[in-house]
This record gives C-alpha cells, sequence and structure tokens, in this order.
C-alpha cells in the first residue's frame, strides 16, 4: 500500500498518509479541521528491500563466484600458516617487567 503526502491550504500543515491506492482521499486536515486539503505529487519510493538480506553470489556471474573461491581458500591456507608460527613464544629468556616512573613533585 502506497503512502500520499497531503497539505492544507488553510494552515499549511503537511502529513503522509498510508492508504490504499482505492480507498478516497483524506479530505479534512487533522490539525485545523478544515476541509482545505489536497494531495501532493511525490516522487514515491523507489526500491523498499524487506527481508533478511542480500548476499554478494546472488547476482555474480560464475566465473566470478569461482574466482571468489579460489581467493578465499587461498587466504584461508596462508593464515592457518602464519598463526602456527605466531603462537610461537619468543627465544629470549628475559622475564623482567618495566615499571612506571615515578614524577617529580
Amino acid at each position: 500500500m502506497p503512502t500520499y503526502d497531503y497539505e492544507c491550504s488553510a494552515c499549511g500543515h503537511t502529513f503522509e498518509k498510508f492508504q490504499s491506492i482505492t480507498a478516497p482521499a483524506v479530505k479534512k486536515c487533522p490539525a485545523c479541521g478544515k476541509c482545505k486539503v489536497r494531495r501532493l505529487i511525490g516522487m514515491g519510493a523507489g526500491i523498499i528491500f524487506k527481508g533478511s538480506g542480500f548476499y554478494q553470489t546472488d547476482y555474480r556471474s560464475d566465473s566470478y563466484r569461482k574466482s571468489a573461491q579460489a581467493d578465499s581458500s587461498s587466504t584461508s591456507t596462508a593464515s592457518g600458516s602464519s598463526t602456527s608460527e605466531s603462537t610461537t613464544k619468543p627465544a629470549s629468556g628475559d622475564t623482567t617487567k618495566s615499571k612506571p616512573k615515578k614524577a617529580k613533585d
């Protein structure tokens, strides 16, 4: 159902009304109560996306999907080897902790 914009000629109040196409137009202003309301011509809403979302693979070609899968698999294998290196402990046996210096008065 579309949303229609209305404007009162008497008080200048503008408002929106959510109504079906076959419903009669609003004639009475909700602000001042006079019957000087006219329907405005608007651009309307282009596209309203509803639902859980859209994925990048929904509108892509098969060749793009295959290259994207190849890139993601090569990235995951490269990151798997780097995690094993990052979990190793440093060789230095320096266990001293630094203490902050006291501020001079």
